[in-house]
């Protein structure tokens, strides 16, 4: 007999449960190891500051709390909202934007600091896959809110259309978690080799690295629950 129909939908439902919950437990754990690294080690966070490295600190700050954390969790609320299915699709809906806000405000505090600091834009592998993430951000938003919240639009088309939006956002998420990577590499390649800041960025690292897992797996608990 095959695992899934020895755990079963509701089982399934359980355990998604579960890792969404350990989800929110890595979101806590990610979110203050970012603020211990900027604040102890990278000076503090201040896009009005004439220190350029401050300029750059709001980027990893908000692009972490406010983009790659906040698209998690805006994905985990089918999972951990106990509310009817349109009020969870508001909240998704809502959370993502204020995401995609928040990271158009983290792309603006990179290129502030590459200004300030007189270095070039758009350079590094990190940039590519960032703006590429939150390019495909703004479309997969965009697209869903016409398929799924604009009058008019027949039930069958958003039933049909549903498996590719849970997907395409999932892919993006990752693909800003690839970014939040290669950005803590460069970060990590600058400090100390085996010194305490260098420690903590790997750490961090690995727990956003965590977190993403944490939701593809809930996410994909869920789906075999109801199609199970």
């Amino acid at each position: 007999m095959a695992i899934g129909g020895i755990i079963g939908n509701h089982g399934r439902s359980v355990v998604a449960s579960r890792v969404a919950m350990f989800a929110h437990l890595l979101f806590l754990v990610t979110a203050v190891l970012m603020l211990v690294w900027l604040l102890r080690f990278r000076g503090g966070i201040n896009i009005q500051s004439e220190d350029p490295d401050q300029i750059f600190n709001v980027h990893p700050f908000v692009m972490t709390w406010g983009f790659i954390l906040l698209i998690g969790e805006a994905i985990l609320v089918y999972t951990t909202v106990p509310m009817n299915h349109r009020a969870q699709k508001m909240v998704h809906m809502l959370v993502h934007m204020v995401a995609f806000i928040l990271g158009v405000f983290g792309v603006y505090a990179a290129f502030k600091f590459h200004n300030a600091a007189v270095a070039p834009d758009l350079v590094s592998l990190h940039s590519w896959i960032g703006i590429c993430a939150i390019s495909l951000f703004a479309l997969q938003w965009l697209i869903g809110f016409a398929v799924f919240w604009m009058p008019g639009t027949h039930e069958l088309t958003r039933a049909a259309a549903a498996p590719a939006h849970v997907a395409g956002g999932l892919a993006i998420f990752l693909l800003a978690v690839c970014a939040a990577q290669t950005g803590l590499v460069q970060k990590s390649a600058s400090a100390t080799p085996g010194g305490t800041e260098a420690n903590l960025i790997n750490v961090t690292g690995v727990f956003i690295l965590l977190y993403g897992g944490a939701v593809a797996a809930t996410v994909m608990l869920r789906m075999a629950a109801r199609h199970g």
